[in-house]
């Protein structure tokens, strides 16, 4: 078991300059501490980061490690940096082929096409998305999250009139962010709306949010496992079981891995 020991100098001893209240801003902001004279800097400091905040991705890289394995095979992790925590070789894949080919096979006109990301951090992987796509034109839905697994929509940036709408997003929970951004979409005269993801979390109550009619389909893989109760009619399952076999393949044939997704 891991301990923490904190010593604390006498009640008569001199504080050292660096810990004075008058230089405390970086101690204070990180341990939740504050004093009298450096309470206005360390407010300020507490709105970027939160003290003893933990990193459970580093767990579980030492974890998987010290199960046995030698490598590791990810499908779009939520934060690419995460890959540093692992001490061992990490390949990231991306399932956005799988997606892709199921929606060439849909015959959707290019002129017809936009493609949304559903917040401003989504930006990079929309573009990537919408250039798969006959470099599609690229909208995004600004929101506010007001809490954890709470967002909120205010406007959107971009022309999405008449067209239909292909949000693209590494993973639904609990699908507030999709739903309030299709309907964003519909009211801004998107045609139709798809909503594409990896990882299908589905947190309650994402099912009755995702079956409520705002959006023409929710296509998602197969990376987490999605039980019966959950189907609905508007649910698409891909299988990249495919993609897996292929990457497992060539590394262990010593092959290139990225050259999947150009």
């Amino acid at each position: 078991m891991a301990s923490l020991a904190l010593s604390f100098p006498p009640a008569a001893a001199k504080t050292p300059s660096y810990l004075s209240s008058s230089s405390s801003t970086f101690f204070s902001s990180s341990l939740s501490f504050t004093t009298s004279q450096s309470h206005s800097r360390n407010s300020v400091f507490a709105s970027i980061t939160q003290g003893r905040e933990s990193i459970a991705a580093k767990l579980v890289a030492n974890l998987i490690t010290e199960a046995g394995a030698d490598r590791v095979l990810a499908c779009d992790l939520h934060s690419g940096q995460s890959m540093g925590y692992f001490d061992i070789p990490v390949d990231h894949v991306y399932c956005q082929p799988v997606i892709l080919d199921y929606l060439a096979s849909k015959s959707i006109a290019a002129e017809d096409l936009v493609v949304v990301s559903p917040d401003v951090g989504g930006v990079a992987r929309a573009r990537a998305f919408a250039k798969k796509l006959s470099d599609a034109p690229l909208a995004i839905v600004d929101k506010r999250r007001s809490g954890h697994n709470v967002a909120e929509v205010m406007n959107l940036i971009g022309d999405v009139r008449g067209k239909v709408a292909v949000m693209v997003d590494d993973m639904i929970d609990t699908a507030g962010t999709i739903v309030k951004g299709a309907a964003l979409l519909h009211q801004e005269g998107a045609r139709e709306v798809y909503a594409c993801c990896t990882h299908a979390v589905f947190s309650p109550p994402a099912i009755e949010r995702l079956s409520g009619g705002l959006l023409q389909e929710v296509i998602v893989t197969n990376t987490l496992p999605v039980a019966e109760k959950n189907y609905f009619p508007q649910l698409t399952i891909l299988s990249v079981a495919n993609l897996l076999g292929e990457t497992i393949w060539r590394v262990h044939d010593d092959s290139s891995v990225s050259s999947i997704f150009l």
